[in-house]
């Protein structure tokens, strides 16, 4: 893939033919091919082409919660190592893994936003933190490979997003509360409604990571997110306000009187000082567009 106006992009999937019937806009598309393979088989890698730049985005968020702690590690440790693999052997120069906020392990409540270089990380002691430690393995990987075959690496830390693509019938709270505005009789919060997050649009992500894939600095470290924080119950309420007002918000669990509140929010600073980017497209706005999208998908 290059990186003019001219790129050429080689899409990996496992299974093409069911984004393009979601998305048939992409089909014939002069600029896109489309190629099956799975990043943990490495045979059906694209060995034989060559690429500039390449992007490794391909970890199962959405049904990772069905997969054991093992399959995820293994998944995300093994893909990363192929993928760096099919980089050096095709020429590519430059490397951006889409990493997770989860290598920060749990936030401390006197630290109100996570910067790039704080040192804490999960549990190694706990199979349910196999997804952040397998991250960190992929971080340490690509370190590796920059040393050993001078590949630019740029790693992007990944917290939470909304958009049109977002399933609204999994673990995503948001999505669980677009799907309850736009079909249930009432939007429900099933935990104490307490944790704070924040929630980048899909369309910010795409275009943050695809300057940072041209333009982000070699060996740097960059979350992306949002700086708009709000509370899951904050964010039931304003999903019911936006998209349906006559509904109820329940929130099934009360809150614990000295339970301090999980928090998973980024400092963005560094992606904003060094690339000058910012959130286009604010929280109330993300969500009335994914659930327009919805509608019409």
């Amino acid at each position: 893939m290059g990186a003019s106006s001219g790129s050429h992009i080689v899409v990996l999937s496992r299974n093409p033919q069911q984004f393009l019937d979601v998305y048939p806009e992409f089909s014939g598309h002069t600029s896109i091919t489309f190629l099956t393979g799975d990043i943990q088989q490495r045979d059906t890698l694209p060995w034989g082409l060559s690429f500039t730049h390449v992007l490794h985005a391909a970890t199962d968020s959405t049904i990772g919660p069905s997969l054991t702690p093992l399959q995820c590690f293994d998944q995300i440790v093994d893909g990363t190592r192929n993928i760096l693999d099919l980089a050096s052997a095709t020429g590519a120069r430059r490397f951006l893994l889409t990493s997770s906020g989860a290598v920060y392990g749990p936030q401390p409540p006197d630290i109100v936003v996570i910067p790039e270089n704080w040192a804490g990380c999960p549990s190694l002691a706990q199979p349910t933190t196999a997804y952040g430690q397998g991250k960190r393995v992929a971080e340490h990987l690509c370190a590796l490979y920059r040393e050993a075959h001078g590949l630019e690496i740029i790693i992007t830390r990944c917290f939470a997003f909304v958009g049109r693509d977002l399933p609204l019938n999994v673990h995503f709270a948001i999505g669980n509360f677009i799907r309850d505005a736009l079909t249930a009789d009432a939007i429900t919060v099933s935990g104490d409604g307490t944790p704070l997050r924040t929630y980048l649009d899909q369309r910010d992500l795409a275009h943050w990571l695809w300057i940072l894939l041209l333009e982000g600095h070699d060996g740097e470290t960059y979350n992306v997110g949002s700086d708009e924080v709000v509370s899951i119950a904050e964010l039931a309420h304003r999903v019911r306000d936006l998209l349906a007002p006559e509904k109820p918000v329940r929130i099934l669990c009360s809150p614990q009187s000295n339970g301090a509140r999980h928090r998973y929010v980024p400092d963005i600073q560094k992606i904003q000082l060094l690339h000058g980017l910012s959130v286009r497209f604010p929280l109330s706005e993300a969500i009335v567009s994914a659930a327009r999208d919805h509608r019409l998908a």
